[in-house]
């Protein structure tokens, strides 16, 4: 090897490099409740962690996936988790039972054992239990908008770490469902006949399977229930601020449906902001992209970081 003062040594380039993004820790599968589904006793729920590495409590944010009612992969959104580590917020990225296996409330019982779980175990991850988000997408949407309004009430709280609270700071609702029975308001008379059939998965996540002990009909069998599954139904003074987002071509769920409960929130003079993206499907490339990333974080930051 030739050294540096011999002829034909061939210098290096050099890389200059100044440190601006954190480096994030990964905590895959985190069991964080143990709870019944049809054919399980004992069914682990689990989270993916992703935790800058700093040497303070930061902000955690809890993602919950969609999935139609009936799935939730909690690596759906990953380009989402990644950036909203790198900006210094501690990320849980969450599972919980679907339907047909199990009926509201259910879920939401998962998604608030989920904030306990994660407050009761705050020194072990870094985070402090006082500063929490939540956001999801689609029905990861729904449950986070009923996260937000029915913060601060206790009726959900199901399971363990009930010496914790299930309290959030905010939330952000991203094309979610607001009124299960109006799911289809926006669109042709033919999908609105296929949004009360008794396949519709609304219909399944509020009656159960009527082979199974549930209810035998579509959404609006039983009026009352998918009344108490709606996320405006429950809005109080203590309902947490959300940001919601819709895409006007969105041709899943209604754009109408953040709407509804945007305005309702206004209405009880709950803090909310709504917006529209235009040409945005349900789900999809649009929702990685830089604008919305930026309106996501800054509503973040505003509440858990100032």
């Amino acid at each position: 090897m030739a050294a540096p003062s011999e002829p034909g040594h061939v210098p290096s380039k050099t890389l200059n490099v100044t440190v601006t993004r954190p480096r994030v820790l990964s905590v895959p599968d985190v069991v964080y409740a143990q709870v019944p589904a049809r054919g399980y006793q004992n069914k682990a729920l689990k989270m993916d962690l992703l935790i800058p590495d700093k040497k303070e409590n930061m902000p955690v944010i809890v993602y919950v996936p969609g999935g139609g009612f009936i799935s939730a992969n909690k690596n759906n959104m990953v380009q989402l988790c990644s950036h909203l580590s790198e900006q210094g917020y501690v990320v849980a990225a969450i599972e919980y039972r679907v339907a047909p296996s199990v009926r509201f409330p259910a879920p939401l019982e998962d998604v608030k054992a989920a904030v306990r779980y994660l407050k009761a175990n705050a020194g072990r991850f870094s985070i402090d239990p006082a500063r929490v988000g939540v956001i999801g997408g689609s029905a990861g949407g729904y449950l986070t908008a009923l996260m937000a309004t029915t913060n601060g009430m206790t009726a959900f709280d199901k399971g363990e770490h009930l010496d914790q609270n299930s309290r959030i700071t905010c939330a952000v609702d991203l094309y979610g469902i607001s009124d299960l029975t109006r799911i289809g308001d926006d669109y042709s008379d033919t999908v609105k006949e296929l949004h009360k059939s008794p396949g519709a998965t609304e219909a399944l996540w509020v009656n159960g399977s009527g082979v199974f002990g549930g209810r035998d009909g579509g959404i609006l069998a039983d009026p009352e229930a998918a009344e108490k599954a709606n996320p405006i139904h429950y809005i109080s003074s203590t309902s947490a601020p959300l940001l919601l987002l819709h895409g006007s071509a969105d041709t899943v769920v209604s754009p109408s449906q953040t709407d509804l409960l945007f305005q309702a929130l206004q209405k009880k003079g709950i803090p909310s902001e709504r917006y529209i993206v235009p040409g945005a499907p349900h789900g999809g490339v649009y929702w990685i992209q830089e604008p919305v990333l930026k309106t996501i974080t800054d509503y973040f930051d505003h509440y858990l970081k100032k």
